[in-house]
């Protein structure tokens, strides 16, 4: 890991914005001041060849000094000798500052990323939302909000056919929008049958919703529409999100030869410190990603021996506080649909799931599957239940089973742990909420690790020496087919702007696609973003975002998708970002169906 302490100096009003730098030495400093000073050379020749023309005018005038040709080479000897002191300098290590080791191209997604930074705006495209800034009445009102059948109510429907619906936003005076924006949340219930299914919500931007619903299951039906957040709400979540540089921070644990510490502020951007504060500059060897905190008064930026999650900053106005508010936020609508009765077809009471296996690389149809007596049924691929703890092992046996990510990821760890007693925890001496954790059974030749990504991880007091990042561990793997790797990444980022999210997984996309080449027969699974928060710190309208960029960062790779956003929005279950043991077991059995297709 490179360190660096950095202090921020404090601009005039008439220079740039972007900050400058006072460093000890690491690379950028030294590459920047080899600039300068190559700059300084051109200028250098410029002077050389003056010196040269002076040197043919002596020859020809006599009325040219021989001093003049001594200082000019002075001038000469004095820029050569600085710029090998400076060479030398470079080239040779500096003993005092830990130096990271060099690239390494595996680890690098230049295309990627410059690519999806340029597509961002498209990628993450929300209708604006115009005026009425001040008036809470004319935002979106859940009480006054309508939908109704598009076509003609039927006797009954066919068992694969759709329903469709048209929604009309309303204000709390009742009077259709004008624009689009809201986040509404629809779906297709089957109370009698434990069943559900998301439905397609495409905003027509005019104030008015085309809401879809696949008919999979034969017996009533029921839509019900929730609104999220109203477009006002929402154009608040994102001016946080795109201007606000972060809406938390994180307590950094240094610690002295004697036992005493000092607790300083971290991010993951040096602008988000004081004007005046030195910093402490760190950067992952493997991934190159960038970690800031304030620099301590007696202690050094290397004693940093602890993280954990810092404060909430209050970045709203009262009256975006209020658009934001539980009262107005996931809310259902007024019951506008009677309950529809679908036909069977052909004796089938269910629309089947698809007879190829699951594996990956498969395409991802919209909605991806559906719950049905309480099992989620994958439209994809023939996914499989794994009921018992045999089966499950059955499964896992032979598999070593890398799990990166956060707590979402880690509750898949402690059911797999609870559901199959002969996994046995091995006890690491580590914290249970960032890990490592680790559980094997020796018999059956299964290892199952989970643990933390890294910075930035809202937690309790963690060693840093805990916290490695995707890319290290990725690169750390052998690959083959008896591995299996699982990353679930989003909760923790929705609290910066989207490039910060976007750099992370251009790394680890980079990474992935090495362990891959490697061993292309090592199965990879990518876990999207759950339901869950409703705050200016964690929205689903941020996890919305997050998906689409964790599914543009994989397109193209042959990786499988557990679409927990699906099915954490498929049932008339309260939202929490932990979600129930019925969803995660739901979720562990389609990785099991990627593991064991057959």
């Amino acid at each position: 890991m490179c360190l660096r302490s950095v202090t921020r100096r404090k601009q005039s009003p008439k220079r740039s914005k972007k900050a400058t730098w006072s460093s000890n030495g690491c690379d950028s400093s030294r590459w920047l001041a080899l600039t300068e000073v190559l700059r300084g050379t051109a200028h250098g020749s410029k002077d050389l060849t003056t010196l040269q023309m002076s040197n043919k005018q002596l020859q020809a005038s006599k009325n040219s000094s021989v001093t003049q040709v001594k200082w000019h080479k002075i001038v000469v000897l004095g820029l050569f000798t600085a710029i090998w002191v400076l060479y030398y300098t470079v080239s040779w290590p500096d003993s005092t500052i830990p130096r990271p080791p060099g690239p390494r191209p595996a680890h690098k997604s230049p295309i990627f990323l410059s690519r999806a930074l340029a597509n961002l705006t498209h990628l993450l495209y929300w209708p604006l939302t115009p005026g009425h800034r001040g008036d809470i009445l004319a935002s979106t009102s859940p009480q006054t909000s309508t939908y109704h059948l598009r076509s003609p109510a039927r006797a009954s429907y066919t068992l694969g056919s759709y329903l469709e619906a048209i929604l009309v936003a309303r204000d709390h005076g009742g009077r259709p929008k004008t624009h689009g924006g809201d986040l509404f949340r629809a779906q297709l219930l089957g109370p009698y049958l434990s069943a559900g299914v998301p439905g397609d919500v495409q905003d027509l931007e005019n104030g008015t919703y085309l809401l879809s619903f696949p008919l999979l299951w034969a017996g009533r039906a029921q839509v019900q529409v929730r609104l999220i957040h109203s477009s006002e709400a929402v154009g608040v979540l994102r001016r946080i999100w795109r201007e606000e540089g972060a809406t938390v921070d994180f307590t950094g644990y240094f610690r002295g030869p004697t036992g005493y510490e000092e607790n300083m502020t971290c991010n993951v951007n040096p602008l988000l410190f004081g004007e005046e504060e030195a910093i402490c500059y760190y950067k992952d060897e493997d991934s190159g990603e960038l970690w800031f905190c304030a620099q301590p008064l007696t202690l050094p930026c290397d004693s940093l021996v602890g993280h954990s999650a810092g404060r909430y900053w209050n970045v709203t106005t009262p009256h975006e506080d209020a658009l934001l508010a539980w009262n107005l936020t996931d809310k259902v609508l007024p019951q506008s649909i009677g309950p529809v009765l679908v036909s069977k077809k052909r004796n089938r009471k269910l629309v089947s799931s698809p007879e190829q296996p699951c594996y990956p690389g498969i395409p991802a149809p919209k909605p991806s599957g559906f719950y049905y007596g309480q099992v989620w049924r994958s439209l994809a691929c023939s996914s499989r239940s794994f009921p018992t703890a045999d089966s499950i092992l059955s499964c896992l046996a032979g598999h070593i089973v890398h799990m990166m990510g956060d707590s979402t990821l880690r509750q898949w760890w402690e059911y797999l742990r609870d559901t199959a007693p002969s996994l046995k925890p091995v006890d690491l001496h580590t914290i249970h909420h960032s890990g490592p954790l680790m559980a094997v059974d020796t018999t059956r030749g299964i290892v199952l690790h989970w643990r933390a990504h890294s910075w930035p991880l809202r937690s309790l007091r963690t060693p840093v020496a805990s916290l490695h990042s995707v890319v290290r561990e990725l690169a750390g793997l052998a690959g083959g087919r008896h591995t299996v790797v699982v990353l679930g990444l989003g909760a923790h980022f929705t609290t910066f702007p989207p490039s910060i999210f976007v750099r992370r997984l251009a790394g680890i996309r980079a990474a992935v696609m090495a362990l891959l080449a490697r061993e292309p027969s090592t199965l990879v699974v990518i876990k999207l973003a759950n339901t869950g928060y409703k705050s200016v710190y964690g929205s689903d309208w941020f996890t919305l975002q997050v998906n689409r960029l964790l599914r543009a960062a994989f397109s193209g790779v042959r990786v499988a998708f557990v679409d927990a956003w699906e099915m954490t929005s498929s049932l008339p279950l309260p939202d929490n970002i932990h979600p129930v043991k019925l969803i995660v077991r739901n979720e562990v059995d389609l990785l099991l169906s990627f593991i064991c297709p057959t």
